[in-house]
């Protein structure tokens, strides 16, 4: 991949966010860790340095409207890697680029413009002021920025609605469930329209009914405002439910980048592997992923599935089928065919 990014190249073409050969080490800074070529070192030359490696040689790119989780067990990386790509970390050595921007190259004072205008953060404590109400928190990123009173608080009660907290504008934050505190805190990172959505563990303290009902909130945002999200997550099946693509961490290395079914198809290694192994295909794997091109024999019957159909939402029809069935696009195009056994034989782990 190049050192640079032009920004010149049409603006859709451009990833809305992209990292190169990140390293974060504790204990040094980049002058001394690229000049002793820190990036070759083995554990025990690092440590013999008194350096610490948290995130090794991360690169990823986000597109725009995309999805992107960052996953991996406690300790792994990912919460320093998103405070990499924000700056609240500098990293010691690698890029990152905002929409073609080098983040790197900012000075102070650009770098805070981009992070009032560009950048909405959500972090696994609510860190709501608390002598603001709801409305005030939610208002106060864009009274950072220095918009005027009556447009700051008009903007921030479309944000409280659409997280579904109308009629809680005055409550201030210990008048509210841990849910409600933290869809303010979405609210709030919302306000400003930032085009990279940053989310830090952001349900992770929250019981398991109203992290489920957030979840579903995250993808119903999603789905009206499409921002490029980077999750952090340590949790498989948080990460399958909202992830467009998922990046695998272990040891500060990223792993393995792949679709949800991807990774359940196809793990790259044996942690991945691990990871995956009780995840349910039925819910994961796509029918286009398993489908088979057409022959002269095969012809469309009474009834097709979409290609983005999951296994288990056209399991009872394909399992009391007798033959093919055929795959369609939204347009109704005949992609290919799924066999019956071929869908057994999927949904058993066998290839």
């Amino acid at each position: 991949m190049a050192n640079d990014i032009s920004v010149s190249q049409d603006s859709n073409d451009v990833p809305m966010l992209s990292c190169q050969g990140i390293w974060k080490v504790f204990g040094a800074n980049r002058s001394k860790f690229e000049q002793s070529g820190g990036s070759d070192m083995t554990d025990e030359e690092l440590l013999a340095r008194g350096w610490t490696a948290a995130v090794r040689d991360a690169s990823f790119e986000v597109a725009r409207g995309e999805v992107f989780v960052i996953m991996g067990l406690s300790g792994s990386g990912k919460s320093t890697v998103v405070r990499c790509l924000s700056r609240l970390i500098e990293p010691t050595s690698g890029q990152v680029y905002v929409e073609g921007q080098d983040l790197l190259a900012t000075n102070e004072a650009q770098l805070l413009d981009i992070r009032r205008r560009k950048m909405g953060m959500v972090f696994q404590h609510f860190a709501l002021l608390p002598n603001r109400d709801v409305l005030g928190n939610v208002a106060f990123p864009l009274q950072v920025q220095g918009v005027e009173r009556s447009k700051r608080e008009e903007r921030a009660r479309v944000m409280i609605s659409l997280v579904g907290l109308e009629g809680r504008e005055k409550f201030f934050p210990n008048e509210l469930s841990g849910g409600q505190q933290q869809r303010v805190g979405i609210a709030r990172s919302l306000a400003s329209d930032p085009a990279i959505w940053f989310l830090d563990e952001p349900f992770s303290s929250l019981d398991p009914l109203i992290r489920a009902d957030l979840q579903d909130e995250l993808l119903r945002l999603q789905e009206q405002l499409h921002k490029t999200t980077v999750f952090i997550t340590h949790d498989l099946d948080e990460s399958i439910k909202i992830a467009d693509r998922i990046a695998i961490m272990d040891q500060g290395r990223i792993v393995q980048i792949g679709s949800p079914e991807d990774l359940v198809l196809n793990p790259a290694n044996d942690y991945v592997a691990r990871f995956v192994k009780n995840v349910p295909r039925s819910k994961v794997v796509r029918v286009s992923s398993i489908m088979r091109n057409a022959t002269s024999a095969d012809s469309v019957g009474d009834w097709a599935v979409n290609a983005n159909d999951r296994l288990a939402e056209v399991a009872p029809r394909i399992g009391e089928s007798t033959q093919s069935i055929a795959i369609q696009d939204d347009d109704g195009v005949t992609l290919g065919y799924i066999d019956r056994d071929k869908f057994v034989r999927v949904l058993a782990g066998v290839s």
